[in-house]
């Protein structure tokens, strides 16, 4: 039997991911680096809704149909977040969030 043929293989890769994702997210000191790191964590949300799809679910469609919409959230996330990047970084030439401090109006 192959490791792939169990849920708790696929388990693991989305608790991996999200804990990766988690991990940049503290880490980084970029907006760049965080973007990143929370789409990683999308990933691995959508890794376990596939997970259970394939192993629990009575009905394939559910799974496919919270995994695109997370991929459409993700998407327009990372769109929404990249044009503010540029803004930002055009008005205060950096990306580090500690170093834009005029924000705060």
């Amino acid at each position: 039997m192959m490791p792939s043929d169990h849920l708790i293989t696929y388990l693991v890769i989305g608790v991996f991911l999200l804990f990766v994702g988690l991990f940049g997210m503290i880490r980084h000191r970029s907006l760049i680096g965080m973007l990143i790191s929370v789409e990683l964590i999308l990933a691995g949300a959508g890794v376990n809704f596939m997970a259970f799809n394939r192993f629990t679910a009575p009905d394939p469609a559910v799974g496919q149909a919270f995994t695109l919409f997370i991929m459409g959230i993700a998407a327009a996330e990372a769109a929404i977040v990249i044009s503010l990047v540029i803004a930002v970084h055009r008005r205060f030439h950096s990306t580090d969030p500690q170093a834009i401090d005029e924000l705060r109006g």
